[in-house]
């Protein structure tokens, strides 16, 4: 299936496996390049040098095109995309819009950049700014989220640009990409169903919890840092929900120590970081140090099977998850349900009044 996204980036299906923190590694990002799709790297929990090493491993492992997320407000963020630039890597996604200057060193470098949007005016200033494609993603996704759901939102960025637009928010399987299509996009990204597919380096027990989840198990919380977060009902966002402001001043002082410790971070950057995410909204200092190590508390549960001291990132979609294939059996699956739907459609499986 050929799309404006496949040709932009060079896959042979339109879906993107996303830039999920401690679980977009190495091996998933392969898998998913070698299936044919676009797999992206996630940087913001490494090191820089750990990212270089990161992204040989991935092209020691395939062949396919690729892309790494970054933060763009990131204070080293200039420093990744430089060693993005001297690996040759294709894509470069953003989880917050690039600046003007960023893009632009990056598409004179032949890389393509595909920021992530949740409103129809951030997709139209990054378009204004260069940005080769968006990614839109409705109130369905998992992490932090807005709350225009995907069947809204698409349709207006859609019309809105004229850059290939990529879905998100709520897909996993092959009616979804047509659905999608439908509305005008080149593609669909998801999250979670890739992170379920036995490919993902998230411990089973983990994924157990993610598969056993209903729909109403995944909640929209502000308790971990402020804002609209998407992610499995723990024990860790019930407590932070009743928590005093003392409690959770401690467990995020506690935290933040730790990421300074694994980024390589000083104090001075975390809070910066930290304060990069508030968007004008009024937080607490306990919530921008929340804000500024979150990735220690999705490794808690991501990497480490926490699922009581770490929170669990997820689009709605893990209510209607119960399998794990490898990502080779799942881009096949839905390239194959697609084709039927679409072939369904076209010999009268719907049709109109006169």
């Amino acid at each position: 299936m050929e799309t404006p996204l496949t040709r932009l980036v060079g896959v042979r299906h339109p879906i993107v496996q996303t830039g999920m923190g401690w679980v977009a590694g190495p091996r998933l990002v392969s898998a998913t390049a070698n299936a044919g799709a676009l797999g992206i790297l996630a940087s913001a929990t490494m090191t820089v040098d750990r990212l270089r090493e990161a992204i040989r491993e991935v092209k020691s492992r395939t062949d396919g095109p690729f892309g790494v997320n970054l933060r763009a407000d990131a204070a080293d963020a200039g420093d990744r995309v430089g060693v993005m630039i001297e690996e040759g890597v294709r894509v470069a996604s953003f989880a917050l819009a690039p600046s003007r200057e960023l893009i632009a060193e990056l598409k004179d470098a032949g890389v393509v950049v595909v920021p992530s949007i949740g409103a129809r005016r951030h997709a139209e200033k990054v378009a204004a700014w260069g940005a080769d494609a968006v990614i839109v993603q409705g109130g369905e996704g998992g992490g932090h989220t807005g709350e225009v759901a995907t069947t809204v939102l698409l349709p207006q960025v859609v019309d809105a640009v004229d850059i290939p637009v990529v879905a998100a928010g709520g897909f996993h399987d092959g009616r979804g990409l047509v659905a999608a299509l439908a509305y005008g996009a080149a593609g669909i990204a998801m999250g979670t169903r890739f992170l379920l597919t036995s490919d993902s380096t998230v411990p089973d027990a983990v994924k157990a919890r993610y598969l056993a989840a209903t729909v109403r198990d995944v909640t929209v919380t502000r308790a971990v840092d402020g804002l609209p977060h998407r992610m499995l009902r723990t024990e860790l966002v019930a407590e932070l929900e009743n928590a005093g402001r003392a409690s959770v001043l401690f467990h995020a002082l506690r935290r933040a120590a730790g990421f300074r410790r694994l980024s390589g971070l000083t104090w001075r950057q975390l809070v910066r970081d930290g304060l990069a995410l508030r968007h004008g909204k009024d937080l607490t200092w306990s919530q921008i140090l929340l804000a500024a190590n979150t990735p220690m508390l999705l490794k808690s549960a991501m990497v480490d099977g926490r699922t009581d001291l770490g929170v669990m990132a997820s689009g709605q979609v893990a209510g209607v998850i119960d399998d794990l294939p490898s990502c080779a059996e799942l881009v096949e699956r839905i390239m194959a349900q697609a084709s039927q739907t679409v072939s369904g459609l076209s010999v009268g499986g719907a049709s109109m009044p006169a």
